[in-house]
């Protein structure tokens, strides 16, 4: 026998007697760290938290019948409608007034009825629109109303309806049957027939209202790979607006920095040997954009568990962690939302949710240099994909399916596109080791509970973030990754960004996001406060012969809306508190405080005639009087009629009184991305990453995380090594069992139907 077997018969027998000693150290009526329990956690929220749930796939079901049966008008389903037809666009949770809903989760008031809404395109009508239905009694409709007039005060213009995937397709045909007018082109600058060939849409749409003329960048697609860094130059301009599909056409053809009327114009003069054409040749797997691993696996990274099984609990619609409370759900358009958000079941917001997304673009070609995208135009929730174990969330995250109704007559699924988790940020929440007149250590995790969610929206994903902290504090982050936007580099192209590949260039943009935090610290009302440091010059009180320059608080309560909208780039309070009518045991008004970590770029001029549509980026920070008919700031109509918004958040700013009234605090996020080489194969979370921090400003008597159970003191030598001073460190033997895992399995292609086109509603 040789050596090399005896350490093999070494290696085997060593690995039984450790699977033999974590079978044992899972035995016994004590949990180990091997075990995977829920433990009970107290809830008694008795379903009320289901007043704000996203309605099921059955009531969705419910709300076409009725209207199908109901309506008078004859209905397409969406996945198959022209635009001269009617269809249900989408099919959403009516939440009800916040006046209502709070008699009934506060006052023992009557449940809210349960209602839907409905997005119908009315196409196939003398005068085209769009009109919006609530629809109820849920699950059984008996009754609809038109809310349109009510909501926007007027009619919405068809010409505003978001693109739909049916709409896409058919330019998809389009475009094909018109590259097919230039064979020797594309032969000759990109290898292609113009069937491997990617289209990218921008946006807006035109000039102004009533346009619908949409540039689309072409593109070297390989199949697994982000095409959205081959660039071939080739952009066509369609006029799609016309509600019969066959007068769709081109309007414009542009390449490598030159226009041409058509795409046989632009055929003609390379023909006859005037339009050099720049060779781009069929880009191999190992591309620019390609995600593949480039080294075989190696040791497995940390894993993240619970020791002891979750110690959150997710049922329905509602989490609960350690204090904290929350219902929560998904809008198919603006993405994740928070509601009755209670911290030791007192409510701190009624409301907390993603409101728009934004990224504008600067280039030397058409495409990028007026592509504004408003995201929750094509649906940051719809796109909320399926969420891959052990990299988009810990492997261990309870996962939920969302459930959504757009475009199809049926709902459809995203399994597991929610994940919520225990993480340990590997950092002290609070500590101190005392060297002074006596010796110990205190000290406590900094563990959070996470809800998150990720959103693919064309070529980029957000990951969206709300983290709930020991002390009271609730943060909110957004971050950015995926593939950049890219042009084709032609002549004074690094004017707008950087050269990231022979003839890409990463084009320079703007990302910005808008919250909504509808606050109730200590109830209602709230007032604004603000505060700041200046110095003041006194002379010493001890001798009266120096000067010293004194710190001192500034503080103010700004009255109005007007003097509560702090401006992008101007001077933001270092202080900003919402408070309360109560005092804490101190005599503070219990209050809490807003701090935002971002660096958002310019916001467009005011001269932009597309300024109004994302007045919202106007400001850092607007606090407003809440309104039942401001529910939101933005519209998904806004992205294909900016000139003429249906939502102006400008408006919302009316100077108003908020002194004393239920407040309502709109955040920006945002900040300025100048694409380089580290962005290929494409954008690290790294550096991307924005958001803001709601914590507590003396809201209580002392920190509420000095009543966790997991703070550890070592009151000396003598708690040095005892397993009841610190606990976690009396694991060690059980904590080389590796835990459970689920066998992986990722369904998140499923359903997806692949085009010219990326997916888009």
């Amino acid at each position: 026998m040789n050596v090399k077997t005896v350490l093999i018969l070494l290696v085997l027998a060593l690995a039984t007697i450790f699977a033999l000693v974590c079978v044992l150290l899972t035995r016994g009526r004590a949990p180990s760290i091997c075990q995977h329990q829920r433990p009970e956690q107290e809830d008694t929220d008795d379903g009320q938290s289901l007043v704000f749930a996203d309605l099921s796939p059955e009531e969705m079901v419910q709300v076409v019948r009725y209207l199908q049966e109901n309506l008078g008008v004859p209905l397409v389903d969406a996945s198959r409608a022209l635009p001269s037809d009617n269809c249900i666009s989408s099919v959403d949770v009516q939440v009800p007034a916040k006046a209502e809903v709070l008699r009934f989760l506060d006052g023992g008031g009557p449940r809210p009825a349960r209602e839907a809404l409905a997005v119908l395109y009315l196409g196939n009508q003398p005068d085209p629109n769009i009109t919006e239905y609530v629809v109820g009694p849920l699950p059984t409709p008996t009754y609809h109303w038109d809310v349109t007039v009510q909501k926007y005060g007027g009619k919405v213009p068809y010409h505003r309806r978001p693109v739909t995937a049916k709409e896409y397709a058919d330019i998809d045909a389009l475009l094909r049957q018109e590259l097919r007018r230039a064979p020797r082109f594309l032969d000759a600058c990109c290898e292609s027939d113009g069937s491997d060939l990617a289209a990218l849409t921008a946006a807006p749409r035109g000039f102004q209202s009533g346009d619908r003329d949409t540039w689309f960048v072409f593109f070297q697609a390989v199949p697994g790979t982000g095409f959205f860094l081959s660039p071939v130059g080739l952009e066509v301009l369609v006029d799609h607006g016309d509600l019969d599909v066959s007068r769709w056409r081109l309007r414009q053809v542009f390449y490598n920095g030159r226009y041409f009327a058509s795409v046989g114009a632009l055929e003609a003069e390379f023909t006859a040997g005037s339009l050099p054409v720049v060779r781009i040749e069929k880009p191999a797997a190992a591309t620019l954009g390609s995600m593949r691993p480039q080294r075989p696996p190696g040791p497995p990274a940390p894993l993240s568990y619970e020791p002891q099984g979750p110690r959150y609990r997710v049922h329905r619609n509602r989490v609960t962690f350690q204090g904290w409370s929350f219902a929560f759900g998904m809008s198919p358009s603006s993405g994740p939302r928070l509601f009755d958000v209670r911290f030791r079941g007192e409510r701190l917001l009624y409301e907390l949710s993603l409101q728009e997304a934004l990224a504008l673009y600067g280039s030397n070609c058409p495409g990028g240099m007026s592509t504004r995208y408003l995201d929750g135009s094509f649906g940051i929730g719809r796109f909320a994909y399926e969420l891959v174990r052990g990299v988009d969330c810990p492997y261990l995250a309870a996962y939920v399916d969302r459930h959504y109704l757009a475009e199809a007559d049926a709902p459809r699924a995203n399994r597991a596109s929610l994940c919520v988790f225990e993480h340990d940020a590997a950092l002290p929440l609070r500590r101190h080791f005392s060297d002074a007149h006596s010796a110990y250590y205190g000290g406590l995790r900094r563990t959070a509970l996470v809800l998150r969610a990720v959103s693919t929206l064309i070529n980029y994903d957000y990951v969206w973030d709300f983290l709930f902290y020991a002390s009271g504090a609730l943060e909110v982050r957004a971050h950015a990754t995926g593939y950049i936007s890219s042009s084709f580099l032609h002549g004074r192209g690094t004017d707008y960004g950087n050269r990231v590949g022979p003839h890409t260039l990463g084009t320079m943009h703007l990302h910005h996001f808008h919250y909504k935090a509808d606050l109730d610290v200590g109830g209602q009302p709230n007032w604004l406060e603000t505060q700041d440091m200046e110095y003041e010059l006194v002379r010493d009180p001890w001798s009266g012969r120096h000067t010293v320059e004194r710190p001192v608080l500034r503080k103010a309560r700004p009255q109005r809306e007007d003097e509560a909208a702090f401006p992008l780039g101007g001077r933001l309070p270092r202080y900003l508190t919402f408070a309360s009518a109560q005092r804490n045991r101190w005599g503070h008004p219990r209050s809490y405080r807003l701090q935002i970590a971002s660096s958002p770029g310019e916001p467009l001029p005011p001269s932009s005639r597309l300024e109004r549509a994302l007045s919202w980026g106007r400001y850092q920070l607007a606090v407003t009087r809440r309104k039942e008919e401001e529910p939101a700031s933005s519209s998904v109509y806004n992205q294909n009629d900016p000139w003429t918004p249906t939502v102006a958040f400008a408006d919302f700013i009316d100077n108003e009184t908020i002194a004393g009234e239920d407040l309502v605090a709109w955040i920006s996020l945002g900040f300025l991305h100048v694409p380089h080489a580290e962005d290929v194969p494409n954008t690290a979370t790294v550096g991307t990453s924005v958001g803001f921090i709601l914590r507590p400003y003396n809201y209580f008597d002392k920190d509420p995380s000095a009543d966790s159970p997991d703070s550890v003191y070592l009151g000396g030598e003598r708690d040095a090594g005892g397993c009841s001073a610190h606990p976690l460190g009396c694991s060690t033997a059980a904590a080389a069992c590796a835990p459970h895992l689920p066998p992986f399995r990722y369904g998140g292609f499923l359903n997806l139907s692949l085009s010219m086109l990326p997916p888009q509603p």
